[in-house]
């Protein structure tokens, strides 16, 4: 089957037991009791009603026959009527609460199902597509719901088709043997469908989140295909998700589409023979012309749900399996694992790692037996060729990845023991390509400290270039930066993103500094924002400007995880290894000096 190819399970993906997934269920309804009993009792009341109108019907047909009467036909008319009305009623009343109850759990669901992805570290998501993690939220929770809502339908009728076997084993048990002998085939040919029917229900599942993924990785690099020309090369990335959704999704349909018609053709079998016997019955006055008209009518309302379960097949596989697709992600076992939560008071900021091995995966060691001392309130630089493992080194003291042996300490205590929203809320980071939401300038300063004051954003960004930078933005503070912060420039995002963390005044700073040009002006203000936040914190600088590494209080040299040169920039130019290296192919054209030579040649 090659148009299943690519459609694999998600290494998180567990497979659980139909019994798991309904205890599970059944555990996010409990919240829900008082609606439920009373829709319950509804359900019930229902099934009653829906049971005694054929009973009502048959017994009229016999009187009528007996006695025929104008006002007795049109009362049983009317009374007919009022029965429709108020089925109707008690049927929008069973529909309101039940909605409402699945319009919670599923609300509750995908807040769950959203915070388990948030609380997943980075590593998490270098594995696995976040397109397919968002159907997992939006379209899996929601088919969740309607599983609910086709599932208490059912329940309604499998309630009334009991009450109605009770009715018809008590008119003629004979007849209703004959009905009952049948269900035993319709259930076992249903029973035939399901695993089939569950299996292409996921598989179309993960064909509709490729289709996602593919989607959003397409809107996100939009600039980049269009600087490239590649409009149609996007398209034809997305039209190949798009067309194996649609085959795999024909497939499925043409699955599911099976079983209704099968079991409603073997139904149509049986109305026959039933009709058949009991005609010959009532004929021979073995049973009256009322019951064998009552099995007739009840024909309908006992198969029905029988027949309905089938037909809605499709939707209960596919919320069993959105089911068991989103409490895998709810459940996938985290890779950052703390052994406590300690409180974490103010940090003093020492970093220390002792005897560390990191490593991504298996066959791709990053840090073997690393040691580095980081003492508080230090600026240290971290430069070395890409790949040299700079922003392992950060993002370890972030703790977004789990390292595998050794020790990281801060303030001479185990990571592993902090309370991590405590400590993260003592970090500051600014990552090589700044990300802001979509909101003012303001709003994304105010991100990891919502209460800071608008007079306190204005006296501090007034500290960096005597604030000449707010006069470059249209509205100043209240400017839209819009989706990722498009409308800036990439200095005034690198901007913002240093004015969000100074208003946090971390007790330790991450930079990985951007490698973008941007103009001298621009540069020195954001050295300037820099040295407001350097002063207050323990700092870690992945360099890539001179201004930077030059400012630091020592510069550590890397090269394959492993530290090969430490000191401050003079001294590691008079050594003239690895980092006079560096700094005469990325560095020295930057230097002031590099540049005055260059007009003076240029001048020659």
């Amino acid at each position: 089957m090659g148009f299943f190819a690519g459609l694999n399970d998600e290494k998180y993906d567990r497979q659980y037991k139909d019994s798991e997934l309904v205890r599970r269920m059944v555990n996010y309804f409990s919240t829900q009791t008082p609606r439920l009993v009373f829709a319950s009792v509804i359900i019930i009341l229902l099934a009653m009603i829906g049971a005694a109108l054929p009973v009502i019907v048959s017994r009229i047909v016999d009187l009528i026959r007996e006695q025929p009467s104008t006002a007795a036909i049109l009362w049983v008319g009317l009374a007919l009527v009022g029965v429709a009305f108020g089925l109707w009623g008690l049927n929008w009343l069973r529909r309101g609460l039940i909605v409402r109850s699945v319009g919670d759990v599923v609300l509750d669901m995908r807040s769950r199902a959203f915070r388990a992805a948030a609380e997943h570290d980075l590593s998490f998501y270098d594995q696995f597509s976040s397109g397919r993690i968002v159907s997992r939220i939006t379209s899996d929770t929601n088919d969740f719901g309607q599983l609910v809502v086709i599932v208490t339908d059912v329940v309604a009728q499998f309630i009334q088709a009991f009450i109605i076997a009770v009715v018809l084993f008590r008119t003629e048990w004979r007849l209703a043997l004959l009905l009952v002998g049948f269900l035993p085939i319709i259930f076992a040919i249903a029973a035939g469908f399901r695993a089939w029917a569950r299996r292409v229900t996921k598989r179309g599942m993960k064909a509709m989140a490729d289709v996602n993924a593919a989607i959003k990785e397409t809107i996100s690099g939009i600039s980049i295909a269009k600087n490239f020309r590649q409009e149609e090369g996007i398209f034809k990335s997305f039209d190949e998700s798009n067309q194996q959704s649609y085959t795999v999704n024909v497939q499925r349909g043409f699955v599911l589409s099976l079983v209704f018609p099968t079991l409603n053709a073997l139904g149509g079998i049986f109305v026959g023979i039933l009709v058949y016997v009991g005609g010959f019955s009532a004929a021979q006055g073995l049973v009256s012309i009322g019951a064998w008209y009552l099995f007739i009518m009840s024909l309908d309302q006992f198969f029905f749900p029988v027949l309905n379960l089938t037909s809605f097949w499709a939707q209960i596989q596919s919320g069993l399996s959105a089911a068991e697709r989103v409490f895998a992600l709810i459940d996938a076992d985290p890779n950052v694992i703390q052994k406590e939560k300690q409180d974490v008071p103010r940090l003093k900021g020492e970093i220390h790692f002792e005897h560390l091995h990191f490593r991504y995966s298996d066959k791709e060691p990053v840090l073997t037996d690393f040691n580095l001392l980081i003492r508080p309130g230090e600026t240290l630089a971290l430069v070395g060729h890409t790949g040299a493992g700079k922003s392992s080194i950060a993002k370890l003291i972030a703790r977004f990845y789990e390292f595998q042996q050794g020790r990281l300490l801060i303030d001479g205590r185990d990571i592993r023991t902090f309370d991590l929203t405590q400590y993260r809320r003592q970090l500051g980071i600014v990552s090589q390509v700044p990300f802001l939401f979509s909101g003012t300038v303001a709003d994304n300063i105010r991100y990891a400290a919502p209460g800071v004051p608008e007079e306190e954003m204005l006296r501090l960004a007034r500290r960096i270039g005597d604030g000449e930078w707010l006069e470059t933005l249209p509205n100043g503070l209240h400017t839209e930066v819009g989706e990722r912060g498009n409308r800036l420039s990439m200095g005034q995002r690198q901007l913002v993103a240093l004015m969000r963390v100074l208003v946090q005044n971390p007790a330790i700073f991450i930079l990985d500094e951007a490698t973008a040009s941007i103009d001298p002006f621009t540069e020195w203000q954001i050295q300037q924002a820099l040295n407001l936040i350097l002063k207050n914190s323990t700092s870690i600088l992945i360099a890539h400007r001179l201004s930077t590494v030059k400012a630091a209080d020592r510069i550590v040299v890397m090269r394959k995880g492993t530290i090969i040169e430490e000191g401050n920039h003079e001294s590691l130019l008079n050594q003239g290894g690895h980092y006079a290296e560096l700094y005469n192919t990325y560095f020295r054209h930057q230097s002031l000096a590099y540049v005055e030579q260059m007009k003076e040649m240029v001048a020659k």
